[in-house]
């Protein structure tokens, strides 16, 4: 049974940081690529950062680059999202996710809330 399971959102002031982690079961994490996705309520799911399996081949979405660094620890099964310079804009639920075959799995997120 596929399980992910986020952690590390919280509260924090215009350009703070944090560390969002998300722990994988079920498949064999050193072989798959990994996403972070975020989503505000009303809108649709954003893509933010993949990493390949081998940690190697990394992408960010343009609103993101330069702030945002994704990373894994496949000994761990763990995926991580460094988060620094953070903006209001990126008040959302995190995700991370796997695509398994045809099918995508998600975990049932973190809220990451950016305030003054």
């Amino acid at each position: 049974q596929v399980q992910l399971v986020e952690s590390g959102g919280g509260l924090v002031q215009p350009g703070g940081s944090l560390r969002l982690s998300c722990a994988a079961s079920g498949f064999t994490f050193s072989s798959y690529t990994m996403r972070w996705f975020r989503q505000a309520a009303g809108k649709e799911r954003e893509s933010v950062a993949t990493i390949h399996w081998s940690g190697g081949s990394t992408n960010y979405a343009d609103s993101v680059k330069g702030r945002f660094t994704i990373s894994r620890d496949n000994a761990k099964s763990t995926v991580y999202l460094q988060m620094n310079n953070l903006k209001l804009e990126d008040t959302d639920v995190y995700y991370c996710n796997v695509q398994l075959g045809t099918r995508n799995y998600f975990g049932q997120g973190t809220q990451v809330t950016v305030s003054s």
